[in-house]
């Protein structure tokens, strides 16, 4: 289908539904339901308009410069607006495509984000603890919120594992292509000889679901309690503070104590494991939908390398989207985050808009 007649069957469905709603106004359900699809579709019928009037004025204008009469000083004004709506017109193309892609709905929850110590021993735990770190800076810089859930720390500042929640508008849809294999090439500060290592870190994120998303049988869930241990636990060793839960059927285990009451651990364990679930059965409905064909950065597979840092060379690579940046300490203080992620989603957009049209 052209995009010409996908825009009409909007314009059109957009019409019907204020007819409707005028002819619902005395049924405030079937209003309401109306009302939030008419809301759905303005933001789209606006682009939509501007598309058309613009390329309506491109006609326009072109007629134009075959008037013989036309003068010079006219005829370079009438030249420069064309070429003016020559470069608007495909770029409100393009977003009205990106409009056309089926949503993700998991895009504007919030979201969860683990990051685990890899291969590399203290300097894979000292990189995750930087990589935690840079998603807390790259928080702060888009003016989100961002809560330490749970971390298994050491004595020399690394760690183990860690899971944090982030808050905002869109969280879910900007940081979902960080899940993977990190990779840090760097000389590690417990190297006494000056050899760069090689070390990794593993990120998943997943989006935070609530308790309407799906129902969690109590009878499937095993709650161990205990006391914390490790650092940043020694303030609620003196009691069963800590808590792990598994969830019996899958196996998933969640391990809680960063908060000093029982019931604090508990729920942001069933948080995490509440998310973990979901985005464990959104996997499998988008691998369903895929039937094979998947984006090269749309499959949230924690088991591929997906980036390096190289700190001797100053140089951060996505090995998905071959963007390479020489600005690592930007990048790992947040604020240059911004451009990868701005690449992957566009990278991302570009191939759903060529699958859509394929189909």
């Amino acid at each position: 289908m052209s995009l010409e007649v996908t825009l009409n069957k909007i314009v059109e469905r957009y019409e019907f539904l204020k007819d409707q709603m005028l002819q619902s106004v005395s049924d405030s359900e079937t209003f309401a339901k109306l009302s939030k699809e008419f809301s759905d579709l303005e933001e789209f019928i606006s682009v939509i308009d501007q598309y058309n009037k613009a390329k309506r004025e491109l006609s326009d204008l072109e007629k134009n410069l075959l008037d013989v009469a036309i003068d010079a000083e006219f005829k370079e004004l009438v030249e420069a607006e064309i070429n003016d709506l020559k470069r608007e017109i495909p770029a409100l193309e393009k977003q009205l495509q990106i409009m056309l892609i089926p949503k993700d709905a998991a895009d504007e929850r919030n979201a969860i984000i683990e990051v685990r110590a890899g291969t590399g021993g203290d300097e894979a735990g000292l990189f995750a603890a930087d990589l935690l770190r840079m998603y807390q800076k790259y928080a702060e810089f888009k003016g989100w919120k961002f809560e330490l859930l749970n971390v298994s720390e050491t004595e020399i500042g690394s760690i183990k594992e860690a899971s944090s929640k982030i808050s905002g508008k869109g969280v879910f849809s900007f940081l979902k292509f960080e899940s993977g294999v990190h990779r840090v090439q760097r000389v590690p500060v417990t190297e006494s000889s000056g050899r760069v290592h090689t070390s990794t870190a593993t990120v998943a994120v997943l989006p935070e679901a609530e308790e309407v998303d799906l129902k969690i049988d109590e009878t499937d869930l095993r709650i161990d309690v205990m006391r914390a241990s490790g650092a940043g636990g020694q303030h609620v060793n003196k009691t069963e503070s800590a808590v792990r839960i598994t969830h019996i059927p899958t196996g998933l285990q969640v391990y809680q104590q960063s908060e000093r009451s029982q019931h604090m651990n508990k729920l942001k364990a069933m948080t995490v494991l509440r998310s973990r679930l979901y985005d464990m059965e959104r996997q499998k409905m988008q691998n369903a939908r895929a039937n094979d064909r998947r984006s090269q950065i749309g499959t949230g597979d924690r088991s591929e390398r997906i980036r390096t840092y190289n700190f001797p060379q100053g140089r951060v690579s996505d090995h998905r989207i071959n963007l390479t940046l020489y600005k690592i300490q930007q990048i790992m203080e947040g604020s240059g985050l911004e451009e990868i992620v701005s690449a992957l989603i566009e990278y991302d957009q570009e191939d759903k808009i060529t699958h859509f049209q394929e189909d």
